[in-house]
């Protein structure tokens, strides 16, 4: 019996890959699929790949797309965001499993450009670019006016035809730029480098009206970021008034229409010619009304008192003169007449004019001081002297009464210090002296139980042996 197995009918796993994605691919059904169904699993690779699943209520499946395709999608894919996508259907041979190569993707109902939209506006509005403190102030009689648009369309005939009814005086430079289909917003952004170049008060961007397909140019954030940082004012024109762009929110200047830009850059030539003429009649009046004024005021000083009698000025400030002159030499008079009063009082003076009576008074006056100063004197010695010899005795014998009790009382304070220091004394207070073999105990470290000891107190001796030893602790 043959027991060995004819191994020629058997193919490795690579080979049914392989014939499976020969297949798939030969099947033209798969080869341009639309599907739709829920994301779930988003993953975004490093070098731009997706990769993710697409499901319904019942199935599955794989789905992956190449970065290629994936930078022409304007919104971010997430999870549970319902799309639309096509693409085609193969077998990936290392696992074997089938998956949807996708090459185009949209959301579901709402659209991919309109997500793409409203995520773009959320970003740049959080940055802070919408914000109006970053606006620049529209001149409102510019020299020179740049616009960016398509040299051919309605937009710029729009523009240019309102500028040259309003201002003519007004000067504009077209820079040519795409405004849509692919390379359109790089387009855009070079032109409004190059206008940064010329001496022009406004910018224009915009074009006509259109799908949002054919406006999306004025909605890519590089053509933002560039009206951003432009450093001139800009006007954002974009379609028609219901259209909005991501250029109209950051431009410092939103208009309706291209011709509302126009009409926005530049004021009405016939309005500043009605506003001329009213200043005119303004200043006119006011001209006037100042000539009137200062007339006036020219008649006011010409018929003034003053100016009729220039006289009265010398006169009122030559009495005032004479009036001070007046006062200064009735002040200066008086002060003499005093001075010479009280002169007069002292050359009078009975002193000044008898100076020895002076003297003489004073000569007397001393000679009854010293007398009775020599009296005072005299009467403080003689009482002195009698209570001297009165109390002399009696002083002595005090001071030897002092100096013996001074004695006694040193005598005794040494008798108590010797009566503390004597150890006889402490025993007559309840004191005791221990002695052990006649040696006296002042440590009790020194006795040990069983040890036989001596207790002297004031009137009689204690024998005793020791049972117990009680010791403080030393803290």
């Amino acid at each position: 019996m043959n027991n060995q197995i004819d191994t020629s009918k058997y193919v490795t796993i690579s080979v049914i890959n392989k014939y499976l994605k020969k297949v798939f691919e030969n099947n033209t059904h798969l080869q341009n699929v639309y599907l739709k169904g829920e994301i779930s699993n988003f993953k975004a690779h490093s070098r731009g790949h997706w990769y993710f699943t697409l499901k319904d209520e019942e199935s599955r499946i794989n789905a992956i797309m190449f970065s290629f395709n994936a930078v022409k999608t304007k919104f971010k894919p997430m999870d549970g965001m319902k799309v639309l996508v096509t693409g085609k259907i193969s077998v990936y041979e290392s696992s074997g499993s089938y998956q949807v190569y996708v090459n185009d993707m949209v959301e579901d109902g709402i659209g991919n450009l309109h997500i793409a939209f409203e995520q773009l506006k959320e970003k740049l509005n959080k940055e802070g670019l919408f914000d109006q403190s970053h606006k620049k102030r529209i001149p409102k009689i510019p020299n020179k006016i740049g616009i960016v648009t398509a040299p051919t369309g309605a937009a710029i005939k729009d523009i240019l035809s309102t500028i040259k009814r309003r201002f003519p005086l007004c000067e504009t430079i077209l820079f040519p730029a795409l405004v849509q289909g692919e390379g359109a917003a790089p387009s855009i952004v070079k032109q409004i480098k190059k206008a940064q170049e010329y001496d022009i008060d406004t910018l224009i961007v915009g074009r006509g009206g259109g799908s949002i397909e054919d406006l999306w140019a004025f909605n890519e954030e590089i053509v933002a970021r560039e009206i951003y940082n432009c450093k001139i004012p800009v006007i954002s024109a974009v379609g028609h008034e219901i259209d909005f762009t991501i250029s109209d929110f950051v431009a410092d200047l939103r208009a309706p229409t291209p011709t509302g830009a126009a009409e926005m850059a530049v004021p009405n030539m016939y309005d500043m010619l009605t506003y001329l003429e009213q200043v005119k009649i303004r200043s006119r009046e006011a001209f006037n009304k100042k000539i009137d004024y200062l007339k006036l005021m020219l008649n006011k000083f010409t018929n003034s008192y003053i100016l009729q009698n220039p006289m009265s000025i010398y006169e009122v400030k030559e009495q005032n003169l004479d009036n001070l002159i007046e006062k200064l030499n009735t002040t200066i008079i008086n002060k003499i007449n005093n001075y010479k009063i009280n002169l007069n009082s002292i050359l009078n003076n009975y002193t000044l004019n008898n100076p020895k009576t002076f003297y003489e008074k004073k000569y007397i006056d001393l000679k009854q001081i010293i007398s009775n100063l020599e009296y005072n004197i005299k009467n403080i010695l003689n009482n002195n002297k009698i209570k001297l010899s009165k109390y002399e005795l009696s002083y002595i014998n005090k001071i030897t009464i002092y100096i013996l009790d001074e004695k006694k009382s040193i005598f005794k304070n040494n008798i108590s210090k010797l009566e503390v220091l004597n150890p006889m004394s402490a025993l007559k207070r309840g004191y005791g002296i221990v002695k052990k073999d006649d040696i006296c105990i002042s440590n009790i470290n020194n006795i040990n139980i069983d040890d036989n000891i001596s207790i002297e107190l004031n009137n009689g001796l204690l024998e005793s042996k020791v049972i117990n030893i009680k010791r403080k602790e030393v803290e």
